[in-house]
């Protein structure tokens, strides 16, 4: 028989496979594959087939509203009028409003993903008897295995 369990890269993946070698398993028998986690691409910008839900435009836009209502009002008392003030101030706001959001989504959600991110797993597989399977898989959920399946084999 072939039990399969996958199990968080921890340290109760370790104390499992003792438990298990003393249950009179061969280390040849038990075989540990970790899997490999997807590389993080930060896509700033949005394609037709993929989103992200995110977007760079909202703080922008509203910053701009508030920096050209404020720019058109000054604008009243300034040399070149209430329009070209007014229009200062929403490319001001705009680029204000864009950055925030570009170091949000660069810097911190960066930090944030990492450490919420797809954690590597590792595959546990074990050839055992029959008899041992159902003491195994017992093993193996007493430390944290994240999912156990038994498979009966030719061996």
């Amino acid at each position: 028989m072939q039990v399969f369990a996958t199990f968080k890269n921890n340290d109760y993946l370790e104390i499992a496979i003792v438990e298990i070698e003393k249950k009179g398993i061969k280390s040849e028998n038990i075989f540990a594959v970790p899997l490999d986690n997807p590389k993080e691409d930060v896509r700033l910008f949005d394609t037709l087939k993929e989103s992200d839900g995110t977007t760079l435009f909202d703080i922008g836009a509203a910053l701009a509203t508030a920096f050209a209502v404020i720019g058109a009002s000054l604008g009243f008392n300034l040399t070149w009028g209430q329009i070209y003030w007014g229009l200062i101030g929403a490319v001001v706001g705009f680029m204000i409003g864009f950055a925030i959001r570009l170091y949000v989504e660069i810097v911190y959600k960066k930090k944030k993903r990492s450490q919420n991110g797809k954690i590597a797993e590792t595959i546990l597989i074990i050839d055992c008897d029959e008899l041992q399977a159902k003491q195994i898989e017992d093993i193996l959920w007493e430390y944290h295995a994240l999912g156990v399946a038994i498979v009966k084999g030719n061996t």
